[in-house]
């Protein structure tokens, strides 16, 4: 059923019709066409369609045919759906005599036409000539009869239309479209509303006796094809939509009584375009009751494409025969026996061929960009794949897509391709033919397909264009993702081909884009594919190849055996082969590769605390592996790395063959003394010159606040001192000097020491201190080193090092290597961190009072921090040895014992204890529980202050540890702390300079007397608003001064005696200027009057020196200068 037009029928007297007046008429009602905006409300639907565009097609009435009785039903625009009639009267007398006569058979011959309109126009003209005063008058009534006369349902079907004006004036035109308009939407909206009614009656009648489905397609396509003649795809498109779903419903019925076979395959069935409706005579064999399913489906899909065309929605056009020819592709291959070899696959290929070209053809109408460009090449891109795949869901886990190629399957059933993956990645879903079952003796119509067949090379080349063009086509779309599945398979025809270095490349590119997308089964494919390229090619197995066998035996760990599209029949013998092999190749290289992060193993640790080795220095740590693979693992060693504070790194090995598949326990040795809390950081498996590392805590700030959003949890390791390994301490000597190019030296008996930015020190200047031992000390420039240290015993070593008075605390990392003599082979390390604290314990303020000649100072010292300083004495000593007359006046000293000075105390007495010698490790312990308890409780400082006895907190331990902190409380309680004294206590040596004034002092002396009394000791009683007599007294003297100025006799000064009017009113000079010399008085008498009583302060007073701070006047002046200022070589100012 082609797609007409709306037909519209006019007629007029016959000598109107052959006259020039007509056809020029008839040319402008044409230039009017087609009808824009239409907007029609249907009696059965809710909403308004808008009709943009309707064409007419304009015809004589009496070409029409008279209403057939044929039972075929045809589309409602078959018929007319309004009538014209134009009168040209212009006189009442004639159109009584002639006019009114030939509307009335004109509406007589209507009378049996259903569903149709009809309207009278009465053209009128209206140019100068046949203008008159009555002319309006003339008009009006001609029209109000015609009106009056026919106008019988109450709707106004009679329009004017003036000529020639309307000829040039489109506005004269809007009235009479309107009523066409209207006509058109009232004729149609009946017809629609009874067609829709015999389509629901015949719907309802479907399960009765009699009831034909073909019938009911024509019946309910007629209406699918009215409304595509009237422009309204949308309502058009869903009819052949509710028509296929209804066949859907027959097919699952298996109702096909009314239809042929499920296909008659025609001579060019297999190539002919799919979307022409007109390659046969579909309505006809549709009417006939013997059309196909094949045809029928085909014929419902052009249709439906049709109109998606016209719509605009081209990429839905591709995406509906991409799903027709899968589906039914499924149905012809359940009937391939009685179709020609190669059919199904030839009639996909031409199929989804032409359906693109037919989809391009109608994009040239329509303007794609943007998203729906991109969905239209990627529906496109998936037509040229079906060309050759034919895309089945296999039943795995995760989202994978096996594909079957039309192509592939062709070629592999001429013998141009392997039957192996990638080419029979999935099969049919129906048996396969017997080998004696009789096929159809006819071949296939495709002239591609056919050459093929004949010529390996043209097989080749289209398999090549095909694939690349639907590569180009995915990328256009933006779905390159997509595109990668395409490669895999251009890879392998290049191995069928022989060309090794292009499928090498192909092979190993693919793995890192699917990746992302957690297509495990197609990347262990193409890495096993890669693997089995440089077998065939014998290229020597260098890093990249490791890299291909390390990925694939990265998927081979977590994959099951329903992912793994490896074509080996046992995975565990390839996986043992790739394993032999990666060893042999790492065994090869010239240099150590690392590889991060495999998750074929994984190391954990079974204890989260390290115990110390018990007959050698050092530490042992037991871990857990884990094998995902199903083979042994070769390997040399297995290592974990521990971090801890300021990058000390403490690192367990162990020597292996094998890691076993499954949970392995090993046993790791650490040869350093070092203890703590650490971090796990890193663990590491080496085979050979292969190092496998993971690591476990992140390494930037960057991955730090990523691993925040993921609750990242470092593994925190314990490592239990070892009180009889080797150990070293760090603490300031016990004499320390500051002065203007002195240094401190560290206590200290180490090897290398690491200070601060600004700190060196001077390892070549070290000492032992203390009583000279067996070992002997030897010094280097950058370390020293100790040898013969016996067991059990201790030496101190002072390093010198430059200033560090920028830093309150100095944190120094000491680094020592040392051999055993029970296995000198082993070296041994301790690393270990400090802070030193760089400034003094104490604060010492000064305050300097001078008395002319006579300089007094007074010295504060406090503990600087919140430890208890004890002072046991103070001197001041002149530099040269003379005193030169100084002395300490009221000597103040707090006694504050300090946990440091009980601490030595106890490291010198305890020894006095049965049973814990010096080296037993429990000394240690029960010392540091001590003071931790002398430290959480600050009730024994004041009683030791008053008693001068230590009164030990109570310390609650059971057992034989409790008798023995008893024992230890009781030698602290009674004894002075005598022996602590000599060889504990801080000597503290600081330069003090003799303050120098950098200018002129003055000391101001105010005295207040009375005129009665002869000293100023006995004064009189002094008595609010009183006048007080004063006299002020400024002395001044230079001796303190810089011996730069002694040239110099004497100063400009100016006292200022400063207002309290609150207290005092002043009487007198308040201000005045002063000669100032060494050794002189001057005096200025004023009177004070109290304003109330009670202890009042006297004013204050205060000098300083003229000009010190006088303003001056700066006037502005004209013009520019410039002056050259200190602001830098060659810069002015202007």
């Amino acid at each position: 059923m082609s797609t007409q037009r709306v037909l519209v029928t006019y007629s007029a007297p016959q000598s109107f019709i052959s006259s020039d007046q007509w056809k020029q008429l008839y040319d402008a009602l044409l230039g009017q066409l087609p009808l824009r905006n239409i907007h029609w409300k249907p009696q059965t639907r809710p909403s308004i369609r808008t009709i943009q565009e309707l064409e007419l097609q304009l015809v004589a009435l009496d070409t029409i045919r008279d209403e057939n009785t044929s039972q075929v039903p045809c589309s409602l625009l078959e018929r007319p759906l309004l009538n014209i009639y134009v009168v040209i009267c212009e006189d009442s007398d004639a159109y009584k005599a002639t006019a009114r006569k030939q509307i009335k058979d004109w509406q007589a011959s209507l009378s049996h036409r259903k569903n149709q309109e009809w309207i009278i126009v009465h053209v009128v003209r209206s140019d100068a000539r046949n203008v008159s005063t009555n002319f309006f008058q003339m008009k009006g009534n001609v029209l109000d009869k015609i009106k009056a006369e026919f106008n019988t349902d109450k709707r106004d079907r009679c329009v004017q239309l003036a000529w020639p004006l309307a000829q040039d004036n489109p506005a004269a035109w809007a009235e009479l479209l309107s009523k066409v308009k209207d006509g058109l939407l009232s004729a149609f909206d009946t017809a629609v509303s009874q067609r829709d009614d015999e389509v629901r009656r015949s719907e309802g009648q479907q399960s009765m006796p009699g009831w034909n489905f073909c019938t009911f397609f024509i019946l309910k396509e007629s209406l699918a094809a009215s409304f595509e003649g009237m422009n309204l795809f949308e309502d058009a498109l869903r009819y052949y939509d509710e028509l296929e779903m209804s066949f859907a419903h027959v097919l699952r019925e298996k109702n096909l009584s009314w239809f042929g076979t499920l296909i008659i395959p025609g001579a060019k069935d297999d190539s002919l375009p799919l979307l022409s409706i007109t390659k046969k005579p579909y309505r006809d064999l549709i009417v006939a009751n013997t059309v196909s399913v094949f045809d029928l489906r085909i014929y419902i899909l052009a249709k439906q494409c049709g109109l998606l065309g016209k719509i605009g929605k081209v990429a839905d056009v591709c995406r509906k025969v991409a799903m027709f020819l899968t589906s039914f592709g499924r149905h012809l291959r359940e009937v391939s026996v009685i179709l020609p070899p190669y059919f199904i696959e030839s009639w996909t290929y031409s199929s989804a061929l032409s359906a693109i070209e037919q989809a391009d053809f109608w994009a040239r109408n329509v303007k794609l960009e943007g998203i729906v460009l991109n969905q239209f090449n990627a529906c496109k891109a998936e037509l040229l794949e079906l060309a050759r795949n034919q895309v089945w869901l296999l039943p795995c886990s995760g989202h994978m897509v096996a594909d079957r190629i039309q192509l592939d399957l062709f070629g592999i059933q001429l013998g141009l391709l392997p039957s192996r993956p990638p080419f029979s990645m999935s099969s049919p879903g129906v048996p396969a033919l017997p080998v004696d079952a009789k096929r159809e003796s006819r071949i296939i119509s495709n002239s591609e397909l056919l050459k093929c067949s004949a010529d390996q090379t043209a097989f080749y080349d289209l398999y090549t264009k095909l694939t690349n063009r639907a590569i180009d086509t995915y990328v256009k779309a933006g779905r390159r993702k997509f595109a990668l599945r395409l490669h895999g398979s251009l890879a392998a025809l290049d191995v069928r081909q022989d060309r090794m270095t292009s499928a090498l490349q192909t092979y190993s590119s693919l793995p890192a884009h699917y990746a992302p997308h957690g297509w495990t089964s197609l990347e262990s494919y193409m890495l096993s594919q890669a693997i089995n390229v440089y077998a065939l090619s014998g290229t020597d197995k260098d890093k990249q190849w490791i890299n291909i066998a390390l990925a694939y035996l990265k998927l081979c760990s977590g994959a099951t055996s329903s992912e793994s599209l490896t074509h080996q029949e046992n995975s565990t013998t390839y996986i043992t082969e790739v394993v032999d092999s990666l060893k042999v190749a790492v065994d090869k290289l010239n240099e150590p590769f690392s590889y991060p992060e495999h998750p074929a193993l994984s190391i954990r640790l079974l204890d989260e605390i390290v115990v110390p080795a018990e007959d050698e220095d050092g530490y042992f740590l037991f871990v857990s592996v884990l094998n995902l693979l199903s083979c042994p693992l070769p390997a040399s060693k297995i290592c974990v790395s521990l971090s801890g504070r300021e990058s000390e790194q403490l690192r367990f090995c162990t020597q292996v063959k094998l890691i076993e598949p499954g949970t392995s326990t090993f046993k790791l040795f650490c040869p350093s003394s070092s203890w703590g809390t650490y971090i796990l950081d890193q663990t590491e498996v080496t085979m050979s010159n292969l190092h496998l590392k993971w690591n476990h805590r992140p390494a930037t700030m960057k991955s730090v606040q990523a691993s925040r959003t993921k609750r990242f949890v470092p593994t925190l390791v314990r490592i239990l001192k070892d009180v009889r390994a080797f150990g070293v301490c760090l603490r300031q000597p016990r004499s320390v000097e500051f002065g203007p190019g002195m240094s401190s030296r560290l206590f200290w008996p180490f090897l290398l020491l690491t200070g601060p930015p600004g700190v060196t020190f001077r390892f070549q200047e070290s000492t032992v201190d203390g009583d000279a031992t067996s070992a002997s000390l030897e010094c280097a420039t950058d370390s020293i080193s100790i040898a013969d240290l016996a067991e059990d015993s201790q030496i101190s070593v002072l390093i010198p090092h430059s200033d560090a008075s920028a830093y309150d605390t100095m944190q120094i990392t000491m680094l020592a290597t040392y051999n055993t003599r029970k296995d000198a082979a082993v070296n041994r390390s301790l690393l270990q961190s400090s802070r030193v604290p760089a400034s003094l314990p104490i604060a010492v303020n000064v305050q300097d009072f001078f008395r002319g000649e006579r300089l007094f100072s007074r010295f504060t010292i406090s503990a600087s921090a919140q430890n208890y300083i004890c002072v046991s004495s103070a001197t001041l000593e002149s530099v040269q040895g003379d005193k030169g007359g100084l002395s300490i006046f009221d000597t103040l000293v707090q006694m504050r014992e300090i946990v440091v000075q009980i601490e030595a105390y106890l490291e010198q007495n305890v020894e006095a204890l049965d049973d814990y010698p010096q080296h037993d490790p429990d000394r240690s312990r029960l010392i540091a529980q001590t003071i931790r308890a002398l430290e959480s409780d600050s009730d024994w400082v004041a009683h030791r202050g008053i008693t001068d006895e230590l009164r030990v907190p109570t310390l609650d331990k059971e057992g034989a540890q409790n008798k023995i902190l008893t024992l230890i409380g009781e030698m602290l309680t009674k004894g002075k702390l005598a022996g602590a004294k000599s060889g504990s206590w801080r000597e503290i040596r600081i330069q003090v300079d003799v303050p120098i004034l950098a200018a002129v002092r003055l000391r101001l002396i105010p005295t207040l007397f009375s005129a009665n009394s002869e000293s100023s000791d006995q004064m009189p009683p002094l008595y609010a608003g009183q006048p007080i007599p004063a006299l002020l007294s400024i002395k001044t003297s230079f001796h303190w001064g810089k011996r730069q100025h002694a040239s110099r006799k004497s100063y400009q000064m100016r006292f200022d005696i400063q207002e309290m009017v609150r207290d005092w009113l002043i009487s007198g000079r308040k201000r005045g200027d002063f000669e100032a010399e060494d050794e002189s008085t001057y005096t200025v008498a004023i009177t004070l009057i109290a304003l109330h009583h009670g202890e009042l302060s006297l004013p204050k007073v205060v000098a300083h020196q003229v000009h010190g701070a006088e303003k001056v006047l700066i006037l502005p002046r004209g013009g520019r200068s410039t002056f050259i200022v200190g602001m830098g070589e060659g810069l002015s100012v202007e």
